[in-house]
């Protein structure tokens, strides 16, 4: 029902602090669309507001329960679970990669101590804890039993809510530009860039698509040459959120490169499983860069794009926005008709997908200053904390949850001595402390 909606969307945002929820702001001459001023200080409370409130209004409605399963390489596990901490019928686990999250993605993650809330510290990479996400899916009747759902951008309700602010931020600056704008997204899964896409497929006006990347610059490789692959390894960077090695949503985008060719992309994505690589020919490639640019910031053009914006516009940027407007930055260099506001008043916008303050270190080693602390980071301090430490294998993983979801109807029966065997076994598998809990400063 209509009312229920527009209710739950008031729900959503009413924690975010800022009235415009997301306001933009001209800086230079670029807008900034501060997408942190939700509950978390990122992006991904835009949608994992609404995502957790819709989930318990169905699953109440319904009398279901669900178990939210998601990987995290920083912001989108401390969004889902400021999005469903406390809700009914909801069991929530958030794989992250042990040591290659900033201190405070952690502290926000695993100082929620609600009973439906479990974090687990995987030693490896985001891309481990991605692959056992995926792979808990792949196994039905454990996804049945468990009733399994997602808070990453597998699930596209995520991409959909992400959708309405490249609609939100056109409508409201239409007045100021020349009827079309361009964006310029900071990405590391591909996410947020591929709800633009769709977004201009939908009609919005958009002239350009940027895909700015850290080090791990997978996807500014394909822009380049056409080939798509791995490196065997992930850089860790002053951008955490972004120190992806396979973007999960870019087969998404390869579908509708291949003429909605479902089959070839099948093919094509089980040799990029198996060989690591897939590449487009001349055709393909252009075609792709008619849809998207792209460039790649690393690290020391991550530092100087924060301490150039404070210096000339007294604004902090985070890395990961840093990263967004150094893509600008070089792109109008390369291609001064590309990009550039002019008398056109065509306006560039980047995406700033987190608050400064949640990456001080990268921010004080740029400018010398700390970034002024919201209140919400601020009570952190001191928090007392849980987690559990697991290896990187799915079938740790799933005892886990074996041995942890709630069965009211008692017809799985998952408190067994089988179940507390193999998690015993898991445990014994890992290198850290089973279960870590103490006080954090």
């Amino acid at each position: 029902p209509s009312e229920d909606l527009k209710a739950l969307m008031e729900k959503s945002y009413k924690s975010f602090t800022h009235p415009e929820v997301v306001p933009t702001r001209r800086v230079g001459d670029l807008e900034i669309m501060e997408l942190f001023h939700g509950p978390t200080f990122a992006f991904k409370d835009v949608a994992l507001q609404a995502l957790g409130n819709l989930f318990e209004y169905f699953l109440l409605r319904n009398n279901k329960r669900i178990t939210v399963v998601g990987a995290t390489s920083g912001d989108t596990g401390s969004a889902a679970i400021a999005g469903l901490s406390g809700k009914k019928n909801v069991e929530c686990f958030i794989l992250f990669p042990e040591g290659r999250v900033s201190p405070i993605q952690q502290l926000q993650m695993t100082s929620v101590l609600d009973d439906n809330v479990h974090c687990i510290a995987v030693q490896g990479t985001f891309d481990d804890c991605q692959t056992i996400v995926k792979n808990l899916f792949c196994d039905l009747n454990f996804k049945k039993t468990y009733s399994l759902g997602a808070v990453n951008s597998i699930n596209f309700a995520r991409i959909m809510f992400q959708i309405t602010y490249y609609f939100y931020t056109y409508f409201k600056k239409i007045p100021e530009c020349d009827g079309v704008m361009s964006f310029s997204v900071p990405t590391g899964n591909y996410g947020d860039i591929l709800a633009g896409y769709y977004a201009k497929r939908m009609g919005l006006p958009v002239q350009h698509l940027i895909v700015a990347t850290n080090e791990n610059d997978i996807l500014n490789r394909f822009f380049t040459s056409g080939e798509y692959a791995t490196r065997g390894m992930v850089m860790q960077t002053s951008s955490p959120s972004m120190d992806i090695g396979i973007s999960s949503n870019f087969e998404r985008y390869l579908f509708y490169l291949f003429g909605l060719d479902n089959k070839r992309l099948s093919l094509e994505m089980r040799q990029f499983k198996e060989q690591g690589k897939l590449k487009v020919d001349e055709n393909l490639l252009q075609r792709a860069r008619n849809d998207f640019l792209a460039a790649c910031c690393n690290e020391a053009q991550t530092k100087e794009t924060i301490a150039r914006f404070y210096k000339e516009h007294n604004y902090m940027l985070d890395p990961h926005t840093a990263c967004g407007v150094n893509a600008v930055l070089q792109l109008r260099k390369e291609a001064p008709a590309v990009c550039t506001s002019g008398k056109s008043k065509h306006l560039m916008c980047v995406l700033a997908t987190a608050h400064p303050a949640k990456f001080s270190s990268a921010v004080v080693a740029a400018t010398g200053v700390e970034a002024e602390m919201p209140e919400g980071l601020a009570r952190l301090a001191g928090s007392q904390v849980r987690f559990t430490v697991l290896a990187p294998k799915a079938e740790t993983i799933k005892e886990f949850i074996k041995c942890t979801v709630p069965d009211p109807t008692g017809s799985r029966n998952v408190y067994t001595l089988q179940h507390y065997f193999g998690l015993s076994v898991a445990a014994a598998a890992c290198v850290g402390v089973g279960f870590a809990l103490g006080r954090r400063a």
